[in-house]
């Protein structure tokens, strides 16, 4: 939980944690925090745990292990333990994650806050404006989702931030006292401060809770971050963590290769994202389903190339390639050289490939793959024909023999 130290940098209210990675230091932590010293009215013995996954919605997730939720109270270090083992190393699924859910490797654990309110409290960018807004609720939480409608949104610009006229109309919309609006104040202009400095696109504090002694604390906290901004923020873009499905998107960024993941089983790398476009509607047209969107530029070598079909290599959803390439800036004769070295560095091709080339020195590199003596190739210089193809040999591979 990161964002717990930036909060504290800031001056964002939050509650003091651990993050654990196993049941035995969820255990010691929770007899670490029942043995602080507790102000009258705390329950010295209730703990918080959070599910550390790259979704949101935990609260009415479900585990794998015991159907209960990611976010729990614990009243003892026996319970804590219980709990973890029954967390950590397990899937948890929710209404943001993928249909088998994600793998809990750490929790957050914090010493449980009473709540008498929550609230809802982001800052993004409105597209349509071009400026950024602030939206805020009175009804935070698990349910924000269904009380959309109740969201207060504010429009402001990073130059003024956010102003007294906007505080007056939350005061006035909200219902704050006059000390409460003092210290939502505060979170907000602190709020807009860490926005503006670590380059985010969304700043989302859900809950805000208000306490029975009227207190505010932040209990949880998404962030994203501008992607253009990395050479800006290497601290931050040095935790990043990725969903398994974006290793593949990741380590083709590191070459300078554009991928998407899609849902068929046709693989395809082109160069040029207007004729990637293009080869997913034609494999669509005739039938087929495209696995993914990877452009290899107008620079393609036998790197990009080589790391193309590794990647496509070790996706098991895909029963063929289509290789598209048109030679304007590059030679085609080059892309049949990088194609033939590519593929034999990498063990060859395990489903059928349809190679289309067009473009400078285009019949020499399409006679060079042809007498490369590479298996499951077939070339075919003409778009459609080739996304025909392709669609085609994917369907015999799927017949029973």
């Amino acid at each position: 939980m990161f964002f717990w130290a930036y909060f504290c940098q800031f001056d964002i209210p939050v509650p003091d944690g651990f993050v654990v990675g196993s049941p035995e230091e969820a255990r010691e932590v929770v007899s670490k925090i029942s043995a602080l010293p507790v102000g009258i009215g705390d329950d010295s013995l209730h703990r918080e745990s959070l599910a550390q996954i790259l979704a949101g919605g935990r609260g009415k997730g479900k585990y794998e292990s015991d159907g209960k939720g990611g976010v729990r109270i614990m009243n003892s270090p026996i319970e804590a333990f219980e709990n973890a083992s029954r967390m950590i190393g397990y899937y948890l699924t929710t209404n943001q994650t993928p249909p088998n859910g994600l793998l809990v490797k750490k929790l957050y654990i914090y010493k449980a806050v009473d709540v008498a309110q929550e609230f809802y409290v982001a800052l993004t960018f409105d597209r349509a404006r071009y400026m950024p807004v602030l939206l805020i609720s009175d009804v935070g939480g698990v349910d924000i989702e269904s009380n959309a409608d109740k969201l207060q949104q504010y429009w402001f610009d990073m130059t003024h931030g956010i102003t007294r006229e906007i505080i007056s109309y939350i005061q006035a919309q909200l219902g704050f006292a006059d000390p409460e609006i003092a210290v939502i104040s505060h979170i907000l202009h602190q709020m807009v401060k860490l926005f503006r400095e670590k380059d985010a696109t969304l700043l989302e504090l859900n809950p805000l809770v208000r306490t029975p002694e009227g207190n505010f604390v932040c209990l949880d906290a998404k962030f994203t971050f501008d992607n253009s901004a990395r050479f800006r923020q290497p601290e931050i873009f040095s935790l990043e963590e990725r969903l398994p499905e974006e290793e593949d998107q990741y380590e083709a960024s590191q070459l300078g290769l554009s991928y998407v993941r899609l849902d068929g089983d046709i693989g395809n790398i082109v160069n040029g994202a207007g004729l990637a476009m293009a080869t997913n509607d034609l494999v669509g047209l005739h039938g087929g389903k495209c696995a993914n969107f990877l452009d290899v530029g107008g620079g393609a070598t036998e790197q990009t190339l080589s790391k193309a079909f590794e990647i496509l290599n070790r996706d098991s959803r895909i029963k063929g390639i289509l290789i598209n390439i048109y030679g304007g800036i590059v030679r085609c004769d080059m892309i049949a050289e990088s194609i033939v070295a590519a593929a034999a560095s990498t063990g060859g091709f395990r489903v059928p490939v349809v190679v289309r080339l067009q473009g400078t020195n285009c019949e020499k590199g399409l006679k060079l793959i042809e007498s490369s003596g590479l298996g499951n190739v077939t070339v075919e210089p003409d778009f459609e024909l080739a996304a025909e193809k392709i669609v085609e040999l994917v369907e015999l591979a799927g017949k029973p023999t």
